[in-house]
């Protein structure tokens, strides 16, 4: 069986320090807000015929910005039909390096490819890369279980009404392996990071170490 998760190699392209202290723990309990967003992904035509339902979603920008890059996503991809109504849902991935659960498996002519659904805040464009090394992960151990290429991927940001399609790009696969390469290397705390950015959502920082500067200090 694959030794790492894919929460695993994207925690280890965030921050290897913050990986070791998952594996000491144990991985958190997913919050209730987290779930109700996640669950947000299965609702994308409700959300763009139903006032009401719009309204009383866990979004973050105004309805009407949700409804409008829903609408966009519907428009540009070929693969929404599979993305609304999926072939297999939360379906678990065992792959030569890496397992865990797909959100969704999209139907398309070429194949099922893995979709996974993200509650934060998406960049303006692309993905994140720890974001991107997990969606890669996913389908590596896709096409490792089913036997054939799997080259696209789908990331889902439901609570800001954003669908993006990615290919499984040299760059995306080297970013994949260093994570990868990260993982497999951890066996006592790696050094505190220097990026304070990262430090400031952490659930570890406490226990960290890493001091994290306010505005106030800065100035």
């Amino acid at each position: 069986m694959a030794d790492h998760t894919f929460r695993d190699l994207e925690t280890a392209a965030y921050c290897p320090r913050k990986l070791y202290y998952r594996r000491r723990d144990g991985a958190p309990e997913i919050p209730e807000a987290v779930a109700k967003r996640r669950a947000l992904a299965r609702e994308y035509e409700r959300l763009l015929d139903d006032d009401a339902a719009l309204l009383a979603a866990p979004i973050e920008p105004d309805p009407a910005t949700v409804r409008e890059r829903l609408r966009a996503a519907r428009d540009r991809l070929d693969l929404w039909d599979g993305l609304v109504d999926p072939a297999e849902t939360d379906v678990y991935l065992a792959g030569k390096d890496a397992r865990g659960i797909a959100h969704k498996l999209v139907g398309t002519d070429d194949g099922r490819i893995p979709s996974l659904v993200f509650t934060g805040r998406p960049p303006e464009q692309g993905l994140w890369e720890p974001q991107s090394v997990r969606l890669v992960a996913a389908a590596k151990a896709l096409s490792w279980e089913r036997e054939r290429p799997v080259e696209r991927a789908v990331a889902e940001y439901p609570a800001y009404g954003v669908v993006r399609e990615i290919e499984m790009t040299a760059r995306r696969s080297g970013q994949y392996r260093r994570a990868l390469r990260v993982a497999e290397s951890i066996d006592g705390p790696p050094a505190r990071t220097d990026n304070d950015a990262k430090c400031e959502p952490c659930d570890y920082r406490e226990q960290c170490g890493v001091r994290t500067r306010s505005l106030r200090s800065l100035l």
